[in-house]
């Protein structure tokens, strides 16, 4: 029997660092994602979403506030979000909804023995685990894993070594013994294990629920379980996209980020084989497997406790990965679409059309004004997006055409310090490497045509033939920053 609330339960299920162009509905023919793929059959794709900043705190920080990262405050991983920002969980909480959240959150520092300090976010669930390999004792999954799988726990962490936080799996080079456990054991199965008793917790039919799914995979290091690895083959996987001396034209942090990644943390793309590149995308492919097959295991929760029908689904990821292409790996201040541009599913039946597919630039800001839009919340002054709704219903002709990502020394440290904006409108991408006195690098460019060029091999900021595009491009950024400024507070009187 199919049960109706009201107000539609809410299923976000996000991923770490899963590319736009990841899924075999997004055109990657050799991925393995047939929930996914029926997921978008059934709502709507959205082929060109992008996120506010290529790093997970600060996206995921626009992500629950709706604000761009200028004005959250969350500018880089490591700076808690100022706890005066509303997360759109508590403005759902405030109206009824029960409110979970199961994995990664990542709103505060997470480098340490404790667990990340929560907001004033609304949940009356809150089972955290930053990811598999972080040792806080706070950290869910390893509860669970040592009362699950006991045997596989202990031999995974027999002590407390000093390679076991964040840095452990950064370092690594291939995936580590907790990346490739069998699927029972594995971080993205307790994810879905949760999730599955959080959707059939008994409620009143009056309440609804709003979920936060984080999954951690496919972030590196790069390992699945021996039966997902199997189900990819490296040699349908392109090699990746690059093209002889492509850094030279190319702004010069990005050949340091070629030769080591994080700033010297994590290693770089040149200190790899082309066969380890080759099997670190065909592990990425199989997380990715193993994410479809867990979400396909929520999904199927829904329909079994008849909440599909008036659930909004949504799929999306913080961030991409580098993957190899333009000889680098991972994400730091790039702002290529292999870091920007992230997958997007809704699907709500009976509101939106099975099969849709919106090709406008729409951005993770929008993505809290849409929960708050189907739940009938008000958006709130401090959410800057706008409900995605009306174009995954057929559209929207005042739309905007640009989308905005801000990288503001965002990740590991470099000395200089490193900023970067990027502007997407209509086919064109301007990406300012920015100079004194916001740094103290050098002010430079990147300036690419998506139409012509869609793997943003050729830079033609300093092509002569282009400098009318360019300046074109800097003064509508110019306008863009003005208009996401935050001007959210009301002019009460006149002065």
């Amino acid at each position: 029997m199919t049960r109706h609330n009201r107000r539609p339960n809410i299923l976000f299920i996000c991923t770490d660092q899963q590319r736009g162009d990841s899924l075999h509905c997004t055109g990657a023919s050799w991925a393995v994602t047939p929930n996914l793929d029926k997921l978008a059959s059934q709502g709507a794709l959205f082929r060109n979403c992008y996120v506010q900043n290529p790093v997970c705190c600060p996206s995921r920080a626009s992500l629950f506030t709706g604000k761009y990262v200028a004005n959250h405050g969350l500018y880089a991983n490591g700076v808690p979000l100022p706890a005066n920002r509303k997360l759109f969980t508590r403005t759902l909480a405030d109206a009824g909804y029960d409110c979970g959240m199961i994995g990664k959150q990542h709103l505060s520092p997470c480098d340490s023995w404790q667990t990340e300090l929560r907001q004033d976010d609304g949940y009356r669930v809150f089972e955290w685990a930053h990811g598999p390999n972080h040792r806080a004792l706070e950290n869910d999954y390893h509860r669970w894993l040592r009362k699950a799988q006991p045997d596989i726990y202990a031999a995974l962490f027999p002590d407390r070594g000093a390679n076991e936080n964040t840095e452990y799996g950064n370092r690594a080079k291939a995936g580590t013994p907790v990346d490739r456990v069998p699927k029972e054991a594995h971080y993205s199965h307790w994810v879905a294990e949760r999730a599955i008793d959080f959707i059939e917790h008994p409620r009143d039919d009056a309440e609804p629920f709003c979920l936060v799914a984080n999954f951690f995979d496919p972030h590196h290091p790069f390992g699945a379980p021996q039966e997902f690895r199997d189900k990819i083959s490296a040699d349908s996987i392109p090699a990746p996209n690059t093209r002889a001396n492509e850094l030279d034209s190319k702004p010069a942090p990005h050949r340091a980020c070629s030769e080591k990644s994080y700033s010297g943390t994590a290693p770089g793309f040149q200190e790899y084989s082309a066969d380890e590149i080759r099997e670190i995308r065909a592990q990425y492919w199989a997380m990715i497997a193993l994410v479809d097959h867990e979400v396909g295991r929520m999904l199927e929760a829904l329909e079994h406790s008849g909440l599909a029908q008036n659930t909004l689904v949504v799929f999306s990821s913080d961030h991409g990965e580098m993957l190899g292409n333009h000889q680098q790996l991972l994400k730091g201040p790039q702002l290529y679409d292999d870091l920007t541009r992230v997958p997007l599913i809704i699907r709500w039946p009976d509101h939106i059309d099975a099969g849709a597919v919106v090709d406008e630039l729409v951005q993770w800001v929008d993505l809290p004004a849409t929960f708050l839009d189907a739940s009938g919340c008000a958006k709130g002054r401090g959410v800057q997006g706008q409900s995605l709704l009306p174009l995954a219903a057929g559209g929207h002709p005042h739309w905007r055409q640009w989308a905005l990502s801000e990288y503001r020394y965002s990740g590991f440290a470099t000395d200089p310090l490193i900023m970067t904006t990027m502007l997407r409108h209509q086919q064109w991408k301007l990406i300012v490497w920015h100079g004194p006195p916001a740094t103290n690098g050098v002010r430079d460019g990147e300036l690419y045509n998506l139409a012509d060029d869609p793997g943003e091999l050729i830079n033609l900021f300093h092509d002569p033939e282009y400098t009318g595009t360019r300046r074109k491009m800097k003064g509508l950024l110019l306008d863009v920053m003005a208009e996401t400024e935050d001007r959210m507070e009301p002019q009460s009187r006149l002065w």
